[in-house]
């Protein structure tokens, strides 16, 4: 269940990004036409204030000016998605990772199909760098945001 009951959009380089928060943690950060994104519960506020942080560092990121982002996150999800996207954190600004070198960093070497199915549920796009996981040859493949977004976040990344 979505604990949001706050949301804001920002405007960005990669489309309109939809910003939910509990009122004390970032709970997700959407892309328009996002697979697996859920629809802001029935109460959900907006209010642009209460993410004024998370949209600032996200402007100096879009501008080239950030490359960690300080935020307090709480993503809802399973044990073991929460391993992934807390190993996701780890990847470099600029860097990318294979599915099975995630899922081998994560101690688990012949996971990476699982680590590939908790990666697209991630609710906290960009901050939580999914974008930055690759196939196994090095191929842009799957991303929740579309692989062109995918493609401009890393080429962005990579200066």
């Amino acid at each position: 269940m979505n604990k949001a009951r706050y949301h804001s959009q920002v405007p960005s380089p990669v489309g309109v990004l939809t910003l939910t928060s509990d009122g004390d943690a970032l709970t997700g950060l959407y892309m328009e036409n996002q697979k697996h994104r859920p629809e802001l519960p029935a109460h959900s506020v907006r209010d642009d204030s209460r993410f004024t942080a998370v949209r600032e560092q996200l402007a100096a990121y879009f501008a080239g000016e950030l490359q960690c982002f300080d935020v307090r996150l709480d993503a809802a999800g399973t044990e073991f998605q929460q391993r992934v996207w807390q190993a996701l954190t780890a990847i470099p600004f600029g860097a990318t990772e294979t599915y099975g070198g995630l899922a081998a960093r994560l101690g688990k070497p012949s996971a990476s199909r699982a680590v590939g199915l908790a990666n697209g549920r991630n609710p906290i796009g960009i901050i939580v760098p999914c974008h930055r996981v690759l196939g196994a040859s090095g191929a842009l493949t799957g991303y929740g945001g579309g692989l062109a977004r995918k493609q401009w976040l890393l080429a962005h990344e990579a200066g």
